[in-house]
């Protein structure tokens, strides 16, 4: 029997073992069918092509404890690469400023004179602040920036992006609340 009539459980027992032709034979088996999926997870070339390596990195580095139901290991690796779709998701959420494009796109739309006030004492807010949040504040809730993106214009951390953008969201909740009163 050679290796493209081996069975997957059968190479899933000699990847366990670290056998790197095993793994070759399960790569040339289910990449299509997983590459095909992970199209159908991302729309970019670069990240179809890390969820394809990252699912049979899994599959390499965790042969062990692997279980297949049936014969096929591809709904196994379909599940993977579904759960490294999801965690890049949320990775590039982490560092995704939230903008006000809502309120410039009212304002732009409408031409409500109320919504063109609010968002003129949004601006003069974020310009009493100091020059460095205000610069944050600029490129991420205004210009739309991601936080790595204003990180590394500003050599900041993205922690420190994130804490000053969170503390400006503060201040301006809190002058809307002072205003209000």
């Amino acid at each position: 029997m050679n290796d493209t009539e081996v069975p997957d459980g059968e190479l899933l027992a000699r990847l366990a073992q670290g056998d790197a032709e095993a793994l070759g034979v399960v790569f040339d088996r289910h990449a299509p069918a997983v590459t095909r999926y992970a199209w159908a997870l991302a729309t970019e070339r670069m990240d179809v092509e890390e969820l394809v390596q990252d699912t049979f990195f899994t599959v390499w580095s965790r042969g062990a404890s692997v279980t297949i139901a049936g014969t096929s290991l591809l709904p196994w690796l379909l599940v993977t690469c579904r759960n490294h779709a999801l965690n890049l998701q949320r990775r590039r959420a982490k560092h995704e400023a939230r903008t006000l494009d809502d309120e410039l796109d009212l304002v732009a739309t409408t031409g409500d004179q109320d919504a063109r006030d609010r968002l003129r004492w949004v601006m003069d807010e974020i310009g009493r602040l100091p020059f460095i949040d205000r610069r944050v504040c600029e490129l991420c809730l205004v210009e739309g920036r991601s936080y790595v993106e204003a990180a590394d214009e500003l050599g900041l951390s993205v922690d420190a992006v994130k804490k000053r953008v969170s503390r400006a969201r503060t201040r301006l909740r809190k002058a809307v609340a002072d205003d209000e009163n």
